[in-house]
């Protein structure tokens, strides 16, 4: 199976889909056990929401689920967030702490590494091949993570999670007034609420290819799941009524993303920005 799909737009605006993926090997769903094969932490529809918001842009999307490989995570094995409770680059439990593997079948070193090379390493060199081509093509490229989450996890984080949960590794990722437009159009969005850099900074996708010096920025959008499935629970069904409302908000911010791009880059070649 290819293990990312590629649609090449001429914006500059990049669109990556680490987590919507379903795809596993019969070799490695044969070792999940019954809670791992509901493959509950998918990112579920988030490739449907946000289909045709920007049609220019470029999407990556991972084929495969996290449970074969975690693509948002360190490759490294380091934690994002050392201190929380988290999952890791081929995850032992799911995000309620719970085990996903057969007892005597869970992931070997040996195992990550084939993983790392089949997987993780093929999905990142075309989401970086994506904003290298981006790049010549504009001189700048933004790279949009789009993910989204239960909003209530007691494992991962107490209390409700926000609508729209937006992360720049506290503005490091990206050029502060594209950080202000995402945050501006959720903040303005009636009906929902919004955080900057809470529980959600930024994953590693964001924190590695978000380098505003080299041209690159990146923010990601973790949405909390009430807000486009009829329920948090299986069959986390798709909700065109709550979808529609919601996509109204995310075109606006990919719209405001690109044309601020568009900005700093003619800024740039003016001569009026580093």
């Amino acid at each position: 199976m290819a293990v990312a799909e590629i649609r090449k737009g001429t914006s500059p605006v990049i669109l990556a889909f680490p987590h919507t993926g379903t795809e596993i090997a019969p070799a490695i769903l044969d070792r999940l056990n019954e809670r791992g094969r509901e493959l509950a932490d998918t990112d579920w529809h988030v490739e449907r929401l946000y289909d045709g918001l920007l049609p220019q842009a470029t999407t990556v999307r991972a084929t495969f689920h996290r449970y074969v490989i975690d693509a948002n995570r360190d490759p490294a094995g380091g934690s994002l967030y050392p201190g929380q409770n988290t999952t890791g680059l081929v995850p032992l439990t799911d995000f309620d702490g719970l085990p996903i593997w057969r007892p005597g079948e869970e992931p070997t070193a040996a195992d990550t590494t084939w993983r790392l090379e089949t997987f993780f390493a093929p999905y990142h060199a075309a989401l970086a091949a994506e904003i290298e081509r981006v790049k010549a093509l504009h001189g700048i490229a933004v790279v949009y993570d789009c993910h989204s989450i239960r909003s209530r996890i007691p494992f991962l984080f107490t209390g409700r999670l926000p609508d729209f949960n937006v992360g720049t590794n506290d503005g490091r990722t990206c050029a502060p007034e594209l950080e202000r437009a995402v945050v501006g159009v959720a903040a303005a969005a009636a009906g929902y609420d919004h955080v900057l850099n809470g529980r959600f900074k930024g994953g590693w996708t964001t924190r590695h290819y978000g380098q505003p010096g080299a041209g690159v920025h990146a923010v990601q959008m973790e949405l909390a799941q009430a807000t486009h499935l009829r329920a948090e629970a299986a069959p986390f069904a798709y909700d065109e009524d709550r979808a529609g409302r919601l996509r109204v908000h995310l075109r606006a911010i990919l719209e405001r993303l690109e044309a601020i791009a568009v900005q700093i880059q003619s800024r740039k070649q003016e001569g009026s920005v580093p």
